[in-house]
């Protein structure tokens, strides 16, 4: 079973060797590949010094880097983590082993921590916000959706259409598995601090802000009916509130004194009408693309079952 680890990275010189070092002694057998995001330091020496192959992805943002090596390396088995030295490399084992004997596509590791300084405040409370709306939009099984570590299979791997190109990247990778209804885990996995000097690439708010849209846009592409319905309901709902005093006045007098209230709600009305045709439409249209990625995802093999 070919193992790959792969570990994006973008001025990390101060944890990638303790990276390597641990996935190393974790899974000696596997391959494993540090893709440098445009570091200004000396992470692509330090990676290279422990034994990694090293290679680049010039276009900024995770998700870019995600994209790349995924469509450049070969293997049984992906681990995915990032660079920064917080997560466990023991847990890896554990997770293919999981991943093999269940033939699963996705090993999620959720984090624990006992440390103060390892979640920031902010970090903590979107990362429940957002799990728990991607819980009530489209499934509920997964705990941290934006967890960077991660196992898959090949299948998995080259089947996801990688267009996301920052941090929504983990969201990205949970909906896919999601839509088309992968069989995946979460398992539990130690998550501590990062090491003096290095520091987090992640901005709170605005970061928070893309994965927000980012949940919005795949809820669009994912569920267009459950998006433009409720729009369209709300549209509706609205017109007819506006409308109520017009008919009774109107029932009164056989007069419609506010002309401009009544083209409102007329409008509102036909927009309503608009989105919940638009939203059937895209409807037809989603249910093609996803059994054509379907499709796709099973004419991939089935992960190795290890010996």
């Amino acid at each position: 079973m070919q193992i790959a680890v792969l570990i994006p990275c973008h001025n990390e010189e101060a944890a990638i060797g303790n990276v390597l070092r641990d996935f190393r002694a974790a899974l000696p057998r596997a391959a494993i590949y540090v893709y440098d995001n445009n570091s200004t330091d000396r992470t692509r020496e330090f990676a290279a010094a422990a034994g990694a192959i090293v290679r680049s992805e010039t276009r900024q943002g995770k998700g870019n880097v995600v994209c790349r090596m995924f469509a450049d390396i070969e293997a049984d088995v992906y681990v995915l983590v990032d660079g920064d030295d917080t997560y466990d490399a023991s847990s890896a084992p554990r997770m293919i082993e999981r991943l093999s004997s269940e033939q699963l596509d996705m090993v999620n590791g959720v984090r624990l921590t006992t440390s103060r300084g390892a979640y920031r405040a902010g970090h903590v409370f979107g990362n429940r916000l957002l799990t728990a709306l991607v819980a009530s939009l489209f499934e509920n099984r997964f705990k941290d959706i934006l967890s960077g570590y991660r196992v898959f299979s090949r299948r998995f791997v080259k089947s996801f259409p990688a267009l996301a190109g920052g941090f929504e990247i983990e969201t990205a990778l949970t909906v896919h598995a999601l839509e088309l209804r992968m069989p995946v885990a979460e398992m539990e996995t130690p998550y501590k601090d990062r090491p003096a000097g290095s520091a987090s690439k992640l901005r709170t708010y605005r970061d928070g802000f893309r994965i927000l849209c980012t949940i919005l846009r795949l809820l669009l592409e994912v569920r267009p009916l459950y998006l433009l319905g409720t729009l369209a309901l709300l549209f509706a709902i609205t017109s007819i509130s506006i409308a109520i005093p017009l008919f009774v006045t109107y029932a009164h007098t056989g007069l419609v004194p506010r002309l401009p209230t009544a083209v409102l709600a007329a409008s509102l009305m036909s927009l309503a009408f608009l989105l919940l045709a638009s939203g059937i439409i895209l409807e037809m249209v989603t249910l093609g693309r996803r059994e054509s990625k379907r499709l796709r995802y099973l004419a991939l093999p089935a992960p190795p079952q290890a010996d």
